[in-house]
């Protein structure tokens, strides 16, 4: 988890000198919508809570319901076993920051909505059978955050979703097991 913490500082660091270096600010774009820099901050945060609450309360229903989603549940879960609380708030800080910042604050203004979000879900890559529809999902929240950026032209509100998703689906992950019950015999022995 320390190297984890350790890339994803440097992946700040990079995508925040590289957008400076641009002459850009990486945490401000051209709004699509016209408003100002207040109304713009409150209407990303308001946006982004939004997407993260409702991202964060489907989860255990979608781990539940599909299949795509209990197995990448399993595969995840043995990197997380064990990790203190602080720990998984922490890395879920850093990486929103940092991947916010690189595919939104960096590469959203140069390059559009569409290339950096299914970049993003590129980087989102598990082995096992997975590994399409964890892509396929992030590909979308990374849509939905580039948006949500360039509508408002604020980036607070995709990193406070993007840290609340991460901090409470790690801590999901790490505490929820989605393996069926075993049953005696098969299901034979039933308590009565």
């Amino acid at each position: 988890m320390a190297a984890a913490l350790a890339v994803y500082a440097t992946a700040v660091a990079v995508a925040a000198a590289s957008s400076l270096a641009l002459g850009r600010n990486p945490l401000r774009c051209a709004p699509w919508l016209e408003m100002s820099g207040t109304a713009g901050l409150l209407s990303s945060l308001g946006l982004g809570i939004c997407v993260g609450a409702g991202t964060v309360a489907m989860t255990p229903m979608v781990v539940r319901r599909t299949t795509w989603a209990r197995a990448l549940h399993l595969a995840l879960r043995p990197a997380v076993h064990g990790v203190a609380g602080e720990m998984l708030v922490g890395l879920a800080i850093a990486s929103a920051l940092a991947e916010e910042l690189l595919f939104r604050g960096l590469l959203v203004p140069w390059l559009g909505i569409f290339i950096p979000s299914v970049a993003f879900g590129a980087l989102h890559q598990v082995p096992g059978p997975a590994r399409w529809s964890w892509m396929a999902w992030a590909t979308v929240m990374g849509l939905l955050f580039a948006v949500i950026f360039r509508a408002t032209g604020n980036l607070a509100g995709p990193i406070v979703a993007h840290a609340a998703i991460n901090a409470a689906n790690l801590r999901y992950l790490r505490d929820n097991d989605p393996s069926p019950a075993r049953r005696p015999l098969g299901g034979l022995l039933r308590r009565g």
